[in-house]
């Protein structure tokens, strides 16, 4: 699934954050929430997907609810450090 090294790859980080839009999608009001938060609907999100910073929003989403944040990282029994460190990696400032 993800890798434990040091630096989380691209490639992880892609599959952490194509997980948890996964996990977002899981539950209708948890989607809601994250589509209301970055002003897209059911009808635009495939699209949006292939966007650059899209998946690093995804888990800035997820980041930005602990509640949301624990309960993702329990199901996937990884540390929630890892989905920061994925966020990091995601991040289109930090490829410059």
């Amino acid at each position: 699934m993800y890798t434990r090294s040091a630096r989380t790859s691209r490639e992880d980080a892609e599959a952490l954050a194509v997980d948890a839009l996964t996990f977002l999608a899981e539950d209708p009001e948890t989607l809601g929430r994250f589509l209301g938060a970055t002003g897209l609907g059911p009808e635009t999100l495939r699209a949006a997907a292939g966007e650059p910073g899209f998946l690093a929003a995804v888990l800035e989403h997820l980041m930005g609810d602990e509640t949301l944040l624990l309960v993702f990282a329990e199901r996937r029994r990884i540390r929630p450090t890892m989905i920061a460190a994925a966020r990091h990696t995601l991040d289109p400032v930090s490829e410059r």
